[in-house]
């Protein structure tokens, strides 16, 4: 059980990896309704839009990082605010890391601020993400 004494400033959440598939990707943007080709069609993305391969949609990488602090606060705690941003594109077939951060503890309100991101293999930072929860 998680519990907000217990938690220090720089304390990291634990992290998951993700590699999308051709069918999870086709799903998940079925599912939000967006029929942008660039995400399941692989000649349309490389010949007609120049990406070097199927682009991992940003909604799905900001779900990534969200469930990296849903995950970690469990029933113990509220997400309070969430937000993320896309700064670099990812592929198919790419690994991706999600993980974050503890930043702040603000003990009267009881809550705690956390930096959260999605990595490449590379360890570059493509999505960058913030969320506060409240115990």
């Amino acid at each position: 059980m998680l519990n907000y004494e217990s938690i220090n400033v720089g304390d990291l959440l634990p992290s998951r990896e993700h590699t999308a598939n051709i069918v999870q990707l086709f799903m998940y943007n079925a599912a939000i309704w967006n029929p942008h080709r660039i995400h399941f069609d692989h000649a349309y993305a490389t010949e007609e839009e120049g990406y070097q391969a199927i682009v991992l949609d940003g909604p799905l990488q900001g779900d990534w990082i969200g469930q990296v602090v849903t995950d970690w606060i469990g029933e113990d705690a509220s997400l309070v605010s969430f937000g993320y941003a896309n700064r670099r594109v990812a592929f198919l077939g790419e690994t991706m890391s999600a993980g974050g951060v503890v930043e702040e503890k603000d003990d009267d309100k009881k809550e705690i601020k956390v930096s959260l991101y999605l990595k490449n293999a590379e360890g570059e930072v493509t999505i960058p993400g913030h969320a506060v929860v409240r115990f």
